[in-house]
């Protein structure tokens, strides 16, 4: 990984004056371009200054490039808005969306432009991104070998069996286009890391919530609201990757636009063909014969030539068009197998989600039996402090100010203290056995 990293990413310039006025005319020690997306005070503004890409094209040759967003516009056939997703400024969600020439992915770290010929990535740092890198060009170096083994076998095959020559001529081979090829590693790299991530959240929460549920402490609790906000955003962007997914599956036109290397060859077939099959017209007719002279074809002919050849084209592109929705099985099914990933990882969230839920609750019961204990023993300590009260009472009345026979007898204190505890005691388990017989208080 450390290899990759200082042959993708060449030592950032020393000042920014260097970076604007010699980035463009004067190389590195190592042959290639500085890196401008590496150093910020490079830049000239956000969004019209030079962005450094990781390039790799179908030999996985890669490459790093400086290229401004006008160029990569128009290189890539692209909207403003479509390369604002890639803008690492930003945080977007994930998308996957299918251009007339170029596949734009956002998923998570991978931020790619992905067409016929070449995978273009933003520069950075990222270890996932280097990893991308890293799986792409060994899936293409894999594939280009099973594809002249797979070549080879064909062609002994035609010589052994001449019978067969028209099956095979239109029977193409069983591997995927280089565009879906960079597609399905951006998608494994995307669903490893919301799956490693999920599998990390999981480790650290069951502890954390069996701890929570013998042991309710402040810290706990804390620990536990920081746990629940990372799996909601967790969930979230899982959620975002699964129904990307699946919005792409149910959209065939979505997925017919997606097979940028057949529109490439039936674009470059229509093109030739064009040029070896010109029409023209001479004396009210048609013909394929040898062109005119344009010096001598009048202006109407050269109109209907053209005309003719409009209609061709869309003629073309609707029959290519209609081909494509009606063949998309190979990435129907790419996409599939990383949606029941993808699904399965959300089961997983959702399944802690359900724990974290089952435990508040159980949290919430023994709190509310604390609450009613606590409950009990106030209103115990209510019937006892209206006892206490009736003391009170009797010693407020003798203690006033007027006499009587009563208190002139020498046991007549110890007969007040008597009479009233007993009363005190007799009220008090009145109360008790109300209630119980209320069910106020357990058995």
């Amino acid at each position: 990984m450390s290899e990759l990293k200082e042959r993708l990413l060449p030592p950032r310039p020393a000042s920014a004056i260097n970076l604007r006025g010699d980035a463009g005319s004067r190389p590195s020690l190592s042959g290639r371009q500085p890196l401008l997306g590496i150093d910020v005070l490079g830049l000239k503004k956000r969004g019209q200054g030079l962005k450094s890409w990781i390039r790799v094209d179908t030999f996985a040759n890669s490459q790093v490039i400086e290229v401004d967003k006008f160029t990569m516009m128009r290189r890539c056939d692209l909207p403003a808005r479509d390369l604002r997703l890639l803008d690492p400024l930003f945080v977007y969600p994930s998308t996957i969306l299918g251009r007339e020439k170029a596949i734009v992915v956002n998923l998570e770290q991978i931020r790619c432009i992905i067409t016929a010929d070449e995978v273009l990535l933003l520069n950075s740092l990222d270890n996932y991104v280097l990893r991308y890198v890293v799986e792409l060009q060994q899936r293409l170096k894999a594939s280009s070998v099973t594809e002249v083994w797979t070549q080879d076998s064909l062609d002994l095959s035609r010589r052994r069996s001449r019978s067969l020559d028209n099956v095979f001529q239109n029977s193409s081979p069983d591997y995927l286009p280089f565009e879906f090829r960079a597609l399905e590693v951006a998608l494994e790299a995307a669903c490893t890391f919301l799956d490693s991530q999920a599998s990390e959240l999981e480790i650290e929460a069951y502890p954390l919530l069996d701890e929570l549920t013998s042991k309710i402490s402040t810290l706990n609790l804390e620990r536990a609201r920081r746990l629940k906000s990372r799996l909601v955003a967790l969930t979230r962007r899982v959620q975002k990757v699964r129904d990307e997914i699946e919005q792409l599956m149910d959209d065939d036109g979505d997925m017919a636009e997606m097979y940028l290397t057949e529109k490439k060859k039936r674009m470059e077939g229509s093109l030739y063909g064009d040029q070896s099959l010109p029409v023209y017209r001479t004396n009210d007719c048609f013909s394929l014969s040898a062109p005119v002279s344009p010096v001598s074809s009048p202006p109407e002919s050269r109109r209907l030539e053209k005309s003719l050849s409009i209609v061709r084209s869309r003629h073309d592109s609707a029959k290519s068009s209609e081909g494509a929705t009606e063949n998309i099985e190979e990435l129907e099914m790419l996409l599939e197998a990383y949606f029941v990933v993808i699904d399965s990882t959300l089961n997983k969230l959702t399944s802690l989600k359900e724990y974290i839920d089952d435990t508040e609750d159980f949290i919430n019961i023994q709190l509310d039996n604390v609450r009613n204990q606590l409950i009990q023993f106030d209103l115990l300590l209510t019937t006892a402090t209206f006892v206490v009260a009736i003391f009170g009472v009797v010693a407020g009345i003798f203690g006033m100010n007027f006499e009587i026979d009563f208190f002139e007898q020498p046991g007549a204190f110890k007969w007040v203290l008597t009479i009233t505890g007993v009363c005190g005691l007799v009220v008090f388990l009145a109360f008790v056995c109300f209630y119980k017989r209320r069910r106020l208080m357990p058995l």
